[in-house]
């Protein structure tokens, strides 16, 4: 099996690229991150019309979140805990998640909120998701030792100082505070793996690049896309790229799509 994610950075403007990519990519399940538009708004048709099931969250022209499928789209859920953090005035529950059933993984699409600055309201709540997500995950692993489940999306962290560009050119600022990196080391202790690195070590490999200053053709990036693996899902796991060309070229995406090859499942 085939499994993808990517924030494409508005999935109608890029609709055409993203169709292109995923077909050409032959992948079995992607994980998509801020689609910028209402259920009602996303082209479910047009991933239907070549062999897909989707599942779409979103409640603004912000953030969203979706699932497509060629192996089965069981058991859709669009919050991983019954305490996700709200935020917002009046606050709520943004549509940042959303997990199914795809070919026997727990596969969820997440989209970690940004952070903003050290200061901002929206920091506090990001450690806050951040570790919503790890007690749910860790309640998932305890009741299920062998559970398969991905972890999928923009975890607006650069988890190590070889995920970035440059350190010291953050200083201060989100993405590389060592909260958020021990929120992100949290998830990895309470057994989801970061199962892209071994196939694609560093520095210098990235998935996200800043559409200003240049930074793409500078390289200039952070490594903030992962796919988290519990143990019994990164066992699986025979290959994983990350998809830098797709970043290149007129209406590309400030991110690369990144996928993780998965060897059949041992039978039962």
């Amino acid at each position: 099996m085939r499994l993808a994610t990517w924030n494409v950075n508005s999935v109608r403007a890029r609709l055409d690229r993203v169709l292109a990519w995923v077909q050409r990519s032959d992948v079995d399940v992607v994980a998509l991150q801020e689609t910028k538009c209402k259920d009602a708004q996303f082209p479910a048709q047009a991933f239907e019309d070549i062999g897909y099931a989707v599942a779409h969250h979103g409640l603004s022209q912000w953030n969203g979140v979706a699932l497509l499928s060629r192996v089965g789209l069981a058991d859709v859920r669009t919050a991983f805990a019954p305490d996700v953090p709200e935020f917002g005035d009046p606050p709520v529950v943004e549509a940042r998640a959303i997990g199914a059933r795809c070919g026997g993984v727990d596969v969820w699409s997440l989209y970690v909120p940004n952070g903003r600055g050290l200061q901002d309201p929206h920091y506090p709540y990001k450690l806050a998701w951040l570790e919503s997500l790890r007690a749910a995950g860790a309640g998932w692993l305890a009741a299920d030792p062998a559970a398969q489940v991905a972890l999928c999306g923009d975890f607006n962290i650069a988890p190590t100082d070889d995920d970035v560009w440059d350190r010291t050119f953050f200083e201060g600022l989100t993405h590389v505070s060592e909260p958020e990196r021990a929120a992100f080391g949290a998830l990895d202790a309470a057994g989801f793996t970061d199962v892209v690195r071994p196939h694609a070590p560093g520095p210098g490999v990235y998935t996200y690049w800043d559409y200003q200053q240049l930074r793409f053709p500078k390289r200039q990036g952070m490594r903030i896309d992962f796919v988290l693996g519990s143990p019994a899902l990164a066992a699986r796991v025979s290959g994983a790229t990350i998809d830098r060309e797709e970043r290149k070229g007129k209406g590309a995406s400030d991110h690369a799509p990144v996928v993780v090859e998965l060897a059949a499942q041992p039978p039962a």
